[in-house]
């Protein structure tokens, strides 16, 4: 009986050691009400636990089960803006402060806060040397200081991550510290060759993080000649770029690639790189859509594609009582306003007279209306009130060809087109539309 006892309170305290928390602050309190914790693989993240922030409070306990890694700590929407990562090992109870001025930072952890601390010593000492340069110094006494404390860093840490996670984001990041003086241009050429000598790919720690997608960007973004660039010039030393990265990923999975290259994607289609971000789409996307959720971004991208400002509109088609009109053919007009709309729309009803009003004068643009209906009987009543404007129908309402064509969430939508056809605004309201047309 009482050996029994003994095996079962030390189970008890086996089962107690193995659960951690993890636990903090957030601030200002009032902006935070919960948090949710997934456990983030190569290609896919998992749910965990979640919990609520009571006055800027939590304590999240993990499943002690979980696996060693990263983990994504979410505490707004959308998911994707709002979070921050963490090491979780299963061995230490994590503490932590998130505020709105300055960001995350760890009061218990030896993991994360050798992480944090180790980014922010190697950032300095790299902006020491970047520094030296910039200031035109030719002191070599000087630049084998900083290169030597560069280094001492990156040894010391190395030491310190001995046997922990953290050590091969530390291995991973090592950076190019030159051996001995050389130029800037050396300097910058250097760097670029050895950027992927210690970066190991398939390290599936590293692949189940933002670190290893972060690495691969910044290469196709920034490792580029120190000399002046045209776009054009920049586009293509950017696609390079993206050649040797693609290159490097041979070997891992399709998923995987899908999601490093859609990431270089996002970031040159908002950085209005789109020959880049183009290439990307047509060349790798296309074909490494495996599964359907990638499939849904891939049609998601082939609509900004189609709407993306400087495109030519897709064409609409109507009846003009025996005729059939065509966006592509209408001629005459220095711009061309496409509106979206409904007669059972109650928006619509107020903003389309207004704009008809103001436009209906106007004898430099030429308003196409396209009603998303569900029946022709309404519509014709509504449209008649608007005689100055050209209009098409779409019946299936927001299941119709146009609705689709130009992915039409809600109406009124609006694009304001010059006289090829191509788009040059997509404003939020009629206001917006008039205002957009006056200041050309």
């Amino acid at each position: 009986m009482k050996n029994f006892l003994f095996v079962s309170i030390l189970l008890l305290a086996l089962s107690i050691q193995a659960q951690h928390t993890i636990s903090g602050t957030f601030s200002p309190a009032d902006d935070y009400t919960w948090l949710i914790a997934y456990h983030l693989k190569p290609d896919t993240q998992v749910y965990v636990a979640d919990t609520a922030i009571k006055d800027g409070k939590f304590e999240m306990k993990i499943p002690d089960n979980s696996p060693t890694g990263t983990y994504r700590l979410v505490y707004a929407v959308p998911q994707e803006e709002f979070n921050f990562e963490i090491l979780f090992t299963g061995k230490e109870d994590l503490e932590l402060t998130f505020n709105n001025s300055n960001g995350l930072a760890f009061t218990r952890s030896k993991e994360n806060i050798l992480f944090s601390t180790y980014f922010k010593e190697i950032q300095d000492a790299e902006r020491q040397l970047i520094s030296y340069y910039s200031n035109g110094a030719t002191d070599k006494n000087e630049f084998e200081k900083i290169t030597s404390n560069y280094l001492a860093i990156q040894h010391s840490f190395m030491e310190m991550s001995t046997n922990l996670v953290v050590q091969d984001f530390i291995r991973a990041n090592r950076p190019y510290i030159p051996p001995k003086y050389e130029t800037l241009n050396q300097y910058v050429q250097n760097r670029k060759e050895h950027y992927f000598e210690v970066l190991d790919v398939t390290n599936p720690v590293l692949q189940a993080s933002s670190f290893l997608t972060d690495k691969l960007g910044n290469y196709v973004f920034t490792a580029l000649p120190l000399e002046q660039l045209t776009a054009e010039e920049t586009e293509k030393a950017m696609q390079e770029n993206l050649k040797t990265v693609v290159e490097k990923l041979e070997g891992v999975s399709d998923r995987y690639q899908f999601n490093i290259l859609y990431s270089v994607w996002s970031q040159a289609n908002s950085s209005n790189f789109h020959n880049l971000a183009d290439i990307i789409y047509n060349r790798y996307l296309t074909t490494k859509a495996r599964t359907p959720e990638n499939q849904n971004l891939v049609a998601e991208i082939e609509l900004q594609n189609r709407l993306r400002l400087g495109g030519v509109a897709p064409d609409i088609k109507w009846k003009d009582g025996a005729d059939l009109q065509t966006l592509s053919k209408l001629e005459g007009y220095e711009n061309y306003v496409l509106v979206f709309w409904s007669s059972t729309c109650g928006h619509c009803l107020r903003e389309l007279p207004a704009l008809h009003k103001r436009l209906k004068e106007n004898t430099r643009v030429k308003v196409v209306a396209i009603g998303l209906e569900d029946e022709d009987s309404i519509w014709k009543v509504e449209a008649t009130k608007l005689e100055a404007f050209e209009h098409a129908i779409a019946l299936g309402k927001w299941d119709s060809e146009y609705a689709a064509l130009y992915g039409i969430e809600s109406t009124p939508t609006y694009f304001i087109l010059d006289k090829d056809k191509r788009i040059i605004a997509k404003p939020e309201n009629d206001k917006e539309v008039v205002e957009f047309l006056e200041m050309k």
